[in-house]
């Protein structure tokens, strides 16, 4: 059984950097692409960055509202997907979730493509 477990986040100034942590545990084949969702009060979960974890290599996606100040990261030997969030914007503030999914990342920005969740996080940045 897949388990995510989120930390980090919080408060910020824009301009500044946020990290976000998702332990994760179970069977790597129900992981095979990992994601980053945001969601704001009244919108739908969007997605910000996933990446597919190939048995011989990996590789990165990006909404292009994020591409080039968030980067997702992996640490295989704790089995923890990372976001970083650079230069922040008012309109980065969300709550944010971290996603897994069984069938690789063709479909990374939709939710429903999902089966596993983290508890979710806020980022609030302030200008």
């Amino acid at each position: 059984q897949v388990q995510l477990v989120q930390s980090g986040g919080g408060s910020a100034q824009a301009g500044g950097s946020l990290r976000l942590s998702c332990a994760a545990s179970g069977p790597r084949h129900d992981m095979t692409c990992m994601a980053w969702f945001r969601q704001v009060p009244g919108k739908k979960r969007e997605g910000v960055a996933a990446v597919f974890r190939g048995n011989a290599y990996s590789t990165s996606y990006y909404a292009s509202s994020v591409e080039g100040r968030f980067t997702i990261a992996e640490d295989n030997a704790k089995n923890t997907i990372e976001l970083l969030l650079n230069s922040l914007k008012s309109d980065d503030t969300a709550m944010y979730y971290c996603a897994a999914a069984r069938g690789g990342c063709m479909d990374w920005t939709i939710s429903s493509a999902f089966q596993y969740w983290g508890q979710g996080t806020q980022v609030t940045v302030s200008s």
